[in-house]
């Protein structure tokens, strides 16, 4: 049965309507649990079709712009796709540029989203610095505040997942239920390997980010990202002063 099919048969849409239900519905995680075993192993455009086909514009695609590869994806199959970026006012102006190139070449309508707080805003209320000396704090200011208020409206969300990335995603499965915002959550590419993205980034010359050509192999927000050497966890220059791998955006 076509994810369509699923939806509709749980009341989440009417004949070629998109879907309707409040987030936190329950049919929700149920269409979560079955698609996330009747698409295990199903190629990422699959995944990416059936994601848009059952959500329509209740949909959205969320990206750091470290590269473009998976709003490339969902351009080939729902052109006009909402895609999300966090503007957290501290990003490497190559990081940037990914994002500008995205909107100058491809169908999609990217929504940068900023914090409430500006820099020096931040900087004035908890003080000067504050992603080095609390940095789950200013994670949590700049990226998973913006991305709650981003998600508002959306009944599903895409992210660029993958298991190879590190230790504490080697189990993400390709769609699940996001309990903590009460929403579907979208893995096309959480199988594919580094081998995988550099191929489709070849095929389709997919916009990169220039850092990974100058020894990042993880990008973020400059004042937490730095070059990794030969032979270290792909993540290891995130945060790495800190016992800290991941910015709370994906648990």
């Amino acid at each position: 049965m076509s994810g369509l099919l699923w939806a509709a048969g749980l009341g989440l849409v009417g004949a070629g309507e998109p879907a309707a239900a409040e987030a936190n519905r329950p049919e929700l995680r149920t269409l979560a649990e079955t698609a996330g075993r009747e698409l295990a192993g199903a190629p990422a455009l699959e995944v990416a079709r059936w994601a848009v086909e059952t959500f329509g514009d209740r949909f959205c695609v969320t990206s750091s712009m470290a590269d473009a590869v998976l709003v490339h994806l969902f351009s080939r199959v729902a052109p006009g796709v909402d895609v999300v970026f966090l503007d957290t006012g501290l990003h490497f102006p190559e990081t940037l540029r990914v994002r500008d190139q995205v909107v100058r070449t491809m169908p999609v309508n990217v929504r940068s989203i900023r914090p409430r707080l500006t820099v020096g805003q931040q900087d004035g209320e908890y003080g000067p610095r504050l992603f080095h000396r609390s940095p789950d704090d200013c994670c949590q200011l700049r990226k998973v505040e913006s991305l709650e208020r981003a998600l508002d409206g959306y009944d599903a969300w895409a992210a660029g997942l993958r298991r190879d990335e590190s230790p504490s995603r080697a189990n993400t499965p390709v769609v699940t239920f996001d309990a903590r915002r009460g929403k579907v959550k979208v893995n096309p590419i959480v199988a594919w390997t580094q081998a995988d993205v550099e191929r489709y980034i070849s095929r389709w010359n997919v916009p990169v980010n220039e850092l990974f050509g100058r020894s990042y192999s993880s990008v973020g927000c400059w004042p937490c990202t730095r070059r990794t050497k030969a032979g270290e966890d792909p993540r290891a220059g995130r945060w790495a002063l800190f016992e800290k791998a991941e910015c709370g955006l994906h648990g």
